[in-house]
This record gives C-alpha cells, structure tokens and sequence, in this order.
C-alpha cells in the first residue's frame, strides 16, 4: 500500500509545473572562488530560417588554443547541436570589465547594390547565439528608457536592423551577468558556489581602436588583462585608466557611447563579467525558470487545455452512451426474441447488423498492407507511451541535450519486436500467405519512408552548410541501429506471431460474399474522415500549439505529465469515434470495416498536417529550402500518427465487434 501511494504521488506531481528536483543523470558542478569557467558556444538558430549554422562560420573570434567540438551523443547531432568552446575567459567570482576579447574583419561594408557580407544576411535573418555556461543555456536581456526584459530561450540575437537607416548593426559587447548560489565545499570550512542562472545583455558600440602587436611592451594592462588594442573613445566601463569602473550598462551606450557598430569592416569584441549571489534559488530548481519560460506560459493553460480535452471526451462518451447502448439493447432484445406465429405468417425480413454476420469477420482487400500499418501503428504508439512516461520521472532533461531524441530512436528500434508480432497477429489472421513479404514490408516499410525523408532534409542541409547536416559516420551508426537491432526483432516478433493461433471469431463466415446495398451520403469515406477526425483533434489542438513551439521554434517543453494526459485523451476519443461510425456502418449492412476503420481513427492526423499550414505563419520564413524540411517533416510526423491512431481505431473497432456478434444467438 505504501509503494502505490508513493507512485500515485509521483504520477500527480508530475502534472503540476516541477520546482526543485535533481535531474537524473545530472551532477552539481561546484567551483571554488577564482577556478575557470568555460563558456560553450552551440549553433545560431532563427525562427526565419529553420536551418541553423555553426558559430564559428561566422567571423567571430576564435579561440587561442583552436576550435574544439564537446563530445556529442547521436542524439545533439540529429538535432543540430554543435557546442564548441569560445575565447571568452571567466572565473568564478570574479568580475570583468570591458574585456578585449579579439579584433575581427566582418567584411564588405554593406551599401546598395553590392552583396551584404555574411554577418549582415545572418542578422537580417534575425540569427540568435545560444551560449552555455556549466550546462545552462544563455537567458538574453534586453533593455529600454523604463523596463529591463529577460527572455528565457532561443538565446541572445547577434545583431540588429535599426529602425531609422534599415542598416544592420553587429552586437560587439555582450555583458556575462552570473549568478551563483554557496554551498558547503569538500573541505572542512572551505566555501564552493554553484552557478544558478546565467544571462547575457548584447550591446553595439562602436569602438574607435588601434590595434597593439603582440611584440609590443606594453600589451598588459594593470589587470594583467591581454589588451588587443587601445581604445581611443572609451565609454567609462572600457577606460582602462579609471580605478574604480562600472560594468557596461544602457545609459553608457545610449547616451554617452559613440553610437552603434556598424556589420562590416575590423570590429573589437569585448564582454564584462558580473557575478551577483543568488541565495533564493538553488543548483535543482535552476532549470525550473527556463521550462515555465519565466511564466510566460501559466500552466493554467495546459489545465485549460486538459479541461476542453475532458469535455470532448464526456460528451463523446455520452453520445456513444446514448446512442449504442440504447440502440444495443434494443437489437438484442429484438434479435433474442422468439418470433409470434403472427410473425411468421407475415415473413417479416430482418434488417440491422446481424445480417453481415456472415460476412463482418471477411478479411478486407490489401490484407498485407492493413496488417503491415497496424504493426507499425503500434510500434509507434508504444515507442511514444514509454517515451512519455521516462520523461515523466525525469530522465529526458533539457540539461543532458538530445536525450529526448535518443530515447525515441532507441525505444522505436527495440519496439521492433512488437511490430512483427502485430503484424504477424493480423496477418494470420486474415489468412495471409506472404509470411515473408509481409515481415520484410514490417521491417523496412515505414522505416525507408523516415530514412528517405531524413536523407533528403540532410542533404538540404548540406547544400546550406547547416548544423543540422548529420556526417557521414552517424549516418552509419542510425542504418546499423535500423539493420542490426530493429530488423531482426521484426522477424522474431513475426516468428512467434505467426506461431501463435489466428484470432478467433465469434460467427463463422460464409463463402459467397454478400450484396451491400447503397450507402447514405452521411456513410462516405469523405464524410466519416472529416467527422472522425475533428473530435481527437479538438481535444488535443492547444497543446499541439506548444509542442510545435517547441519543435520549431526553440522553445522548451518540459510538462510531459500534461502530454501523456492528452495523448490518452486523444487515442480515447480516435477509439470512441471510430466505434461510433463502425456500428452506423454495420447498421447499414456494410461489412467493410477493416480499412474504414483504420482511415476513420487516423483521421485526425489530416487536421493536424493542415494545421501545419497555419502555423507554418508563426516561422515568417519565405526560404524554399525552409519549406521543404518544414512540411517534409510534418508530413512525416502526420503519417506516423496516422498509423498510430489507425491502429488504435482499427483494434477498437475489432474488439467492439467481437462483442455483439459474441453475445447473439446465431440460427
């Protein structure tokens, strides 16, 4: 009783947004006062263009000792992720003032009818740096005349257009503001500090510099700071000269500084260092501020969207109630009852579902097909529940990147052994012959579908020199985990599907196939699609939006308790509404259930490649490439859950007629 009510406890807490927690797999870093901390560069992403870019394939400064990549998972690589160490020195508690940090050549000066260097197109496109300090992504602060703003993902923009000559300005000076909480060192007495948030506010000033050589006697200055060059109209934070400096802020810049630095010719980088205690928060909640975004989004939403959600359902739920118990009872009082010679005399003809009896069970066309879909319906299916359910208790977060990814593909491939014996199931069961067509279509069906659409977008990427373009040798390491893993659990899951029996019926089915007379337009394909897919749509339609935001727009989403709540919702109600339609169907004396049923329970997946294009607004992008990997991989992610929620309609539908035709006396 105790471990029930722990893991009860556990399931709720997840719903609620989480405060305070370790992060499996996650260790507290602890520094001592002057230890160095790196500063992590990783990909410059855009909501204007979906291909995001190394950092250093722009001219930033480069680092002393070269550039050099962290060790990366499959998974930061599926995602683009490319984190590399900078030039920017921090120590711990130590703050920094106007650091020189290189001088760099930005490129042609930008004027009409000449080409726009690199740097400006990046900032024309609104590129962002996303930098990392001990594990945690850069908040980015930005300021006016009233009102200071932090923002809590998608990281600090490069540059900016300015409102007056439309021309792009670079963000030469960016102050590293870090906050750090005490904590007890591993020595008796000593004090260590944990780093708790990190913020970084860009600014644009226009440094009027000479540049000092290295063999030069005076390349130190009194910090014992390397000085690049010698700054000839310094704002107060950058006179070396002064004692007593401030860090960088607006007023300095704004209304002192020289003015805004242009994208284009020899620019000076500099950054300050602001180190601030931060006794409120602690190293476990750090995250918490970045997967509620600073409340930007109340998770009183997400309740908003569980209670529409729960609303579709009880009014389904009722509907079903109302109509197929009723209906139900009075069928089966009708069909039980013994008829009166009344009756007889005047041959009355029976009419409803029981007539298909002999026909309700007879294997649809294209069985090798149906069978192939509804195995790889519930290889995805089950791939998502434990994906879901893991990042529950934790263990896919943001702070170990690409995990998320990594669990997908890991729990797709071992799902292998799954779908060979659903397909293996159904396939028998429709007395398929074709074991062996039907196990390699299970293997390599919608498996080549993803690779080829994957293979396509990296080959995009390639062409656009984009981060996101997975090498070679990780493309090896994804076939040999499709060749080597997935593939022979297919064929052992097929191996012992097709040992065991075929699923049994309750009627017999005849020989000759039966006459089904003329539907009514309410009963067509089209008609059954639309209607059967708006209710599952409707119930999970708001928290798409946020997924989406995170898949497109670099936005974080963390509350998988509420995800696995709607992802129930919606395959509750995909099963509710396909049994609706299935009993209308069969009420018309139309047997041909198998195939409507898998269409009608996927029906949702057309709602949300269509809402696709609504939101495809939000990215402002008029990139034909962008195009491409953007509805190329809805496409996709459209057909995925199309088999997913087919599979559960289908499977719904069997069970419900499984049922009735069970439960009445056949002559």
């Amino acid at each position: 009783m105790p471990q029930r009510s722990a893991l009860i406890t556990v399931v709720l807490a997840t719903f609620q947004t989480i405060h305070g927690f370790y992060l499996p797999g996650v260790h507290p870093h602890s520094f001592k006062e002057g230890d160095p901390v790196k500063l992590k560069v990783n990909k410059l992403t855009s909501i204007h263009d979906e291909y995001p870019v190394e950092y250093y394939r722009l001219p930033f400064c480069y680092p002393e000792e070269g550039v050099k990549m962290d060790h990366e998972n499959l998974g930061e690589f599926l995602t683009g992720d490319r984190i590399e160490n900078s030039p920017y020195r921090i120590e711990m508690k130590k703050d920094m003032y106007c650091e020189q940090v290189c001088i760099s050549n930005l490129g042609r000066v930008e004027s009409k009818g000449v080409s726009p260097n690199k740097v400006v197109r990046a900032i024309r496109k609104d590129y962002h740096n996303n930098w990392i300090v001990d594990n945690l992504p850069s908040a980015s602060k930005t300021e006016d005349d009233k009102n200071s703003y932090t923002r809590y993902f998608h990281g600090f923009p490069i540059g900016f257009v300015a409102s007056d000559d439309k021309k792009a300005y670079i963000n030469n000076h960016v102050n590293i503001e870090l906050e750090y909480h005490e904590v007890e060192g591993v020595d008796t007495g000593s004090k260590e500090y944990r780093i708790v948030r990190f913020t970084v506010e860009p600014f644009s000033i226009r440094h009027d510099f000479s540049p000092i050589f290295s063999n030069d006697d005076d390349t130190k200055s009194d910090s014992n700071t390397s000085l690049k060059a010698t700054i000839k109209n310094p704002i107060p934070s950058c006179d070396y000269k002064k004692k007593n400096r401030k860090h960088t802020n607006f007023y300095m810049v704004t209304k002192i500084g020289p003015g805004p630095q242009p994208a284009s010719g020899k620019v000076l980088f500099t950054y300050d260092v602001k180190w601030t205690e931060n006794k409120e928060v602690s190293w476990a909640s750090r995250w918490d501020i970045y997967l509620n975004m600073d409340n930007g989004i109340p998770s009183k939403v997400h309740w908003l969207s569980i209670s529409n959600s729960l609303v579709i359902v009880f009014v389904l739920t009722s509907m079903i109630a109302a109509i197929l118990v009723r209906n139900l009872r009075r069928d089966y009082d009708r069909y039980a009852r013994v008829p009166t010679d009344e009756e007889k005399s005047e041959d009355q003809e029976e009419f409803g579902w029981k007539l298909v009896h002999a026909d309700i069970f007879r294997p649809p066309k294209h069985p090798m097909m149906l069978a192939v879909s509804v195995g790889s319906g519930i290889q995805l299916m089950c791939m998502g529940i434990c994906t879901v359910i893991i990042a529950m208790m934790g263990f896919l977060s943001p702070a170990r990147r690409g995990s998320l990814v990594m669990a997908l593909l890991i729990l797709y491939v071992l799902m292998g052994g799954v779908a060979g014996y659903s397909m293996a199931r159904m396939y028998k069961t429709f007395k398929g012959k074709s074991w062996q067509k039907a196990t390699i279509a299970t293997a390599f069906g919608f498996p080549s579908v993803s690779f080829a659409v994957f293979f396509v977008m990296n080959l995009l990427a390639v062409s656009k020199q984009s981060s996101d373009a997975v090498p070679f040798t990780r493309m090896i390491m994804l076939l040999l985990l499709w060749f080597g893993i997935s593939t022979p659990l297919v064929f052992a899951g097929a191996y012992f599907g097709f040992k065991c029996d075929a699923i049994e019926f309750p009627v017999n089915t005849s020989n000759i196939p039966r006459q089904i007379p003329d539907q009514p337009w309410f009963m067509s394909l089209f008609f059954t699609v639309a209607i059967g897919g708006v209710m599952p749509f409707g119930a999970c339609f708001l928290e798409l939006f946020f997924i989406m935001s995170s898949l497109w727009m670099d936005q974080y989403y963390y509350v998988f308790g509420f995800l696995f709540l709607t992802f129930a919702i919606l395959l509750l109600t995909c099963a509710e509404i396909t049994v609706l339609f299935n009993y209308f169907q069969i009420c018309g004396e139309d047997y041909r259930w198998w195939w409507r049923s898998f269409v009608t329970g996927g029906a949702s997946a057309f709602y949300v490649f269509a809402y696709s294009f609504h939101y495809f607004k939000q990215l402002q992008s008029n990139s034909p490439a962008t195009y491409v990997l953007y509805f190329g991989y809805m496409a996709l992610i459209s057909f995925g859950l199309f088999l997913v929620t087919g599979a559960v309609g289908l499977l719904s539908s069997l069970w419900f007629n499984k049922k009735i035709f069970g439960s009445i006396k056949i002559d």
